[in-house]
């Protein structure tokens, strides 16, 4: 894992890891994991980019341009980094 310099990073990233194989239901062994398929390591990778930057939707109301009197909800998904 590059750019982690403690021992302590190591071992959180590890634990953060092993918590996102988890939920995605990808059996990881200590060491190396040469034997999984992309999906399941790509699969990994994304849970633990869910739980970094968590999603967040936000919806504003406007008036409609084409029907006088209507308004339109408008729904925009953000990405926010932590």
């Amino acid at each position: 894992m590059k750019g982690i310099t403690t021992d302590q990073g190591r071992q959180t990233l590890e634990r953060f890891k092993m918590e996102a194989a988890n939920e995605v239901g990808v059996n990881l062994k200590q060491g190396y994991n040469g034997d999984l398929t992309s999906r399941e390591a790509g699969s990994v990778g994304g849970q633990m980019v869910k739980k970094i930057c968590p999603e967040r939707k936000m919806t504003f109301t406007r008036a409609d341009v084409k029907k006088a009197g209507h308004t339109v909800e408008h729904t925009y998904i953000v990405w926010i980094a932590l």
